[in-house]
């Protein structure tokens, strides 16, 4: 929840900010987005100005598509008004990312934000946005406490962690039950409320369902080293990897395993950096047979065809697929882009209802999603997760069995 001192300072920011529209230089409706464009994850702010770059063009063109805003030009109930995007780098800093969304809120303008791929920086944007009454769209951090602070300005089409583990363990089950041995998982998690979060979630569900956790390593974000943990790891040898790491981390990771000569049998990522197009051009053959979980999966396209169109509009800027990440923070600018067209307004309190009174059906997303629905905290809980493995050079959807393209390759390095 916020305190009391953050509530009166939300009031009296409404008060200057909600109660008008925001001007807009020649009919541009401006829209923040707070991603890292410099340090440890910049390749990742790199993939979301492709993501966002490309709703754009979907929202202010007109495209044969069955997505949001896709087929007018514009948005019509703004009498056909563009939206632009304000990017700010937030540099993986909670602190820099909730002054940057200060910045872009009152001194560019913007109509909401979008952001921020950290959840530590989600967290404090959020608060940011909420003081002054503008829409915080959270497109791809995944924490599951940040929809649980009370706040009216935040929505998350995404599942966070919990969502996402649970369909993690459920894989695990039904592996079970077709006769794998899976008795034990390892926990290695970052020290950041990504890695936290993730880890409490995974450790409950494992004692809920009879899992041992053979071991728990908490690990300082960015380490330098990470062989006295991959030593521990070793040591266990669980059945199973839980990791919940960014992209450097989860490439040294793998490069430490490797140069100790570990080969776990079995990976099930929380994604984030597991997913990241640098992690694969980094380590090689050694992700082979790596499961991780996703919010979306190129396969799914044989039943929603808008997939391979909007994936070639992506790849023609990034010259790389829709992915995890890039997926989400696209499909988070159309549905905010959706509402502030059905709120005909670019007041934050109209956006904000409009927000919440979204009700996409899944067929008109890019996602295995069976709608986008708001709940009272701002949650879309009809995000449905996918798990996919890394095979021959590309990911293929492994779970759940309603979607699943491939069997898994069960243990990886079979």
């Amino acid at each position: 929840m916020i305190n009391r001192r953050e509530v009166i300072l939300s009031g009296l920011a409404v008060s200057v900010f909600g109660s008008r529209a925001f001007a807009q230089g020649g009919g541009d409706i401006a829209i923040g987005a707070l991603w890292p464009l410099t340090g440890a994850n910049a390749q990742v702010g790199t993939d979301a100005r492709h993501a966002i770059e490309t709703a754009v063009d979907i929202v202010n063109g007109a495209y044969d598509l069955d997505l949001p805003t896709a087929k007018n030009a514009g948005l019509v109930g703004l009498g056909k008004a563009k939206i632009k995007v304000v990017f700010a780098d937030h540099q993986g800093d909670p602190q820099k990312g909730r002054a940057e969304a200060e910045r872009l809120i009152t001194q560019e303008k913007v109509v909401a934000i979008a952001g921020a791929f950290h959840s530590s920086v989600s967290a404090t944007a959020s608060v940011a946005c909420e003081r002054y009454g503008v829409p915080y769209m959270c497109a791809d951090s995944s924490s599951p406490s940040l929809t649980t602070r009370g706040l009216k300005y935040f929505f998350r089409p995404a599942a966070h962690d919990e969502m996402f583990s649970k369909a993690m363990f459920d894989f695990l089950d039904d592996q079970r039950k077709a006769g794998k041995k899976i008795d034990s998982v390892g926990l290695f998690f970052e020290d950041t409320i990504f890695g936290t979060d993730s880890s409490n979630v995974q450790r409950k569900l494992a004692g809920e369902r009879g899992y041992k956790v053979a071991v728990d390593i908490k690990y300082k974000s960015n380490s330098p080293s990470l062989t006295a943990e991959v030593q521990q790891i070793k040591a266990a040898n669980p059945d199973v990897l839980l990791p919940s790491s960014y992209t450097t981390d989860a490439i040294l990771l793998m490069k430490t395993m490797g140069e100790l000569g570990y080969k776990p049998k079995n990976i099930v990522a929380q994604a984030a950096g597991f997913s990241d197009q640098a992690f694969f051009d980094a380590i090689g053959d050694k992700a082979v047979g790596l499961i991780s979980r996703a919010s979306f999966s190129l396969d799914l396209a044989r039943k929603r065809p808008s997939i391979l169109k909007v994936n070639d509009m992506f790849k023609a800027r990034a010259g790389r697929d829709l992915n995890d990440n890039t997926s989400r923070q696209l499909m988070a600018i159309l549905i905010l882009a959706d509402a502030i067209d059905r709120a005909k307004s670019t007041e934050g309190q109209k956006i904000r209802d409009s927000l919440a009174a979204t009700d996409v059906p899944g067929d008109r997303t890019i996602m295995p999603w069976k709608r986008v629905k708001f709940g009272p905290d701002g949650q879309n809980n009809d995000a449905d997760p996918v798990l996919i493995q890394y095979v021959g050079g590309e990911f293929v959807t492994v779970s759940p069995p309603s979607v699943a393209v491939s069997e898994p390759i069960w243990p990886m390095n079979s």
